[in-house]
């Protein structure tokens, strides 16, 4: 490896690398690549003590930077959370391989048989801040679907994903898969990253997973095509038809759970005729667990809820705050959700089907909820395993980015000495 202080040269190398890998990963056979995710997982429990330790060093910097409550959640890890990434590394490899599946077939007339199946993307660039996880799921992810990848990790978790990276080299050696099939960044210096987001001929996409200024400037200055992750400005509605009992289990659950993952609740909406017998318990509850409630002008009279500002709404707090109105009936909440969404995750507290469907019918964020946390809004709780980040644009991916969706596809054409006329 080069001198990692020229950072140019330093990046070619990585993308040279990551491109040479990925000519190999593209046929590599599927029990190869389950076998170099288990050894992963091993190597991660194996290791916990050493990632702890190293997460120490990043909480210390967190700490030093002045880092959030919220924030420093989302950077911290336990034994328990080492045995959620060791869970998620094993869902992946258990997961069928996607490479090579046929999506579609068909015969013409001319004689030709044609299928449609996935292929990988080639080499994936992943950008993140402070959750250290991500290094285990968006490297496993990619190694699934046959993609190498490129992860930069945030200055906060540089200790913590170095650990776990070097885990995933493991498992790679393991497997007789090539090592540079995922490589970690080595360094904190920020021009990395505007290395990766012009490396057009070793990048074939970029995901960028973190706050908005992280996905502002990589939509700003990619030439690399990029799957957008924008704010979690989530909204729960609770509507007249709404079950009282449903309701404070989601919202406390959605807000309070963890506050600084992007399927928190950060805007609860609810309808002026279940504001006496449902919407003041729920605001009460939120208040008596520490969250700071953000109110409109008829939510004020509920001792403890400060006034909303314009800024409130459409903001992703990420901490024990949620911004609070009362609206006239669903047709105003779909207005509202329209104006100030994000396009990640809404949801609808309703026994009322027809409501429902016109709520999942009017709103078109990525994934739509009924009756159910906001924060299910995890590739993981999916199914996929894990996920690489909730894709909020339209083009290629959308929702949780899993293996299925690390994969583009080719068309494949059989004749038998065809030709056209």
């Amino acid at each position: 490896m080069k001198d990692i202080t020229d950072i140019p040269a330093l990046m070619s190398e990585i993308g040279a690398r990551a491109k040479t890998a990925a000519s190999e990963l593209a046929f590599a056979p599927s029990a190869a690549k389950q076998k170099a995710l288990e050894a992963a997982a091993d190597a991660v429990w194996a290791a916990r003590a050493e990632i702890i330790a190293a997460n120490a060093k990043d909480l210390d910097f967190g700490r030093e930077k002045g880092l959030s409550d919220a924030m420093m959640d989302r950077l911290m890890l336990d034994e328990p959370r080492i045995q959620g990434i060791v869970d998620g590394l094993r869902a992946v490899a258990a997961q069928d391989d996607p490479v090579g599946a046929v999506l579609e077939e068909w015969d013409r007339p001319t004689g030709l048989h044609i299928k449609r199946v996935r292929t990988p993307l080639g080499v994936v660039g992943v950008i993140y801040e402070s959750r250290p996880n991500v290094t285990a799921d968006a490297g496993a992810l990619c190694l699934k679907a046959g993609n190498a990848v490129i992860l930069r990790g945030g200055s906060e978790s540089f200790h913590s994903s170095s650990a776990i990276h070097a885990c995933l080299v493991q498992g790679l050696k393991a497997a007789g898969l090539p090592e540079d099939a995922i490589q970690l960044v080595p360094t904190r210096d920020r021009a990395a990253v505007s290395e990766m987001l012009t490396m057009t001929n070793f990048i074939d996409v970029i995901v960028p997973r973190g706050g908005k200024g992280l996905v502002g400037l990589v939509q700003r200055e990619a030439r690399v095509p990029v799957f957008a992750h924008l704010e979690g400005i989530v909204h729960i509605y609770i509507d007249k038809d709404a079950d009282p009992v449903k309701a404070l289990r989601v919202v406390m659950n959605a807000k309070t759970r963890r506050t600084g993952i992007c399927g928190a609740a950060e805007c609860l909406l609810i309808h002026r005729d279940v504001l006496d017998t449902i919407g003041q318990g729920l605001i009460k509850a939120l208040l008596e667990a520490g969250v700071e409630v953000r109110g409109d002008e008829t939510l004020l009279g509920i001792q403890g809820v400060t006034a909303a500002q314009d800024s409130d709404w459409g903001c992703e707090y990420l901490d024990m705050i949620i911004a609070a109105r009362v609206v006239e009936d669903l047709e105003a909440a779909i207005a509202h959700i329209n104006k100030y969404s994000s396009s990640h995750t809404e949801c609808i507290i309703t026994e009322d089907d027809a409501a429902a469907d016109r709520f999942f019918q009017r709103i078109d964020s990525a994934i739509l909820m009924r009756n159910a946390s906001t924060q299910f809004a995890d590739g993981g709780e999916f199914g996929m395993g894990a996920e690489i980040g909730i894709a909020t644009g339209k083009m290629h991916a959308r929702g949780p980015v899993g293996a299925a969706q690390l994969t583009s596809f080719k068309y494949l054409v059989t004749g038998d000495g065809t030709v056209r006329s």
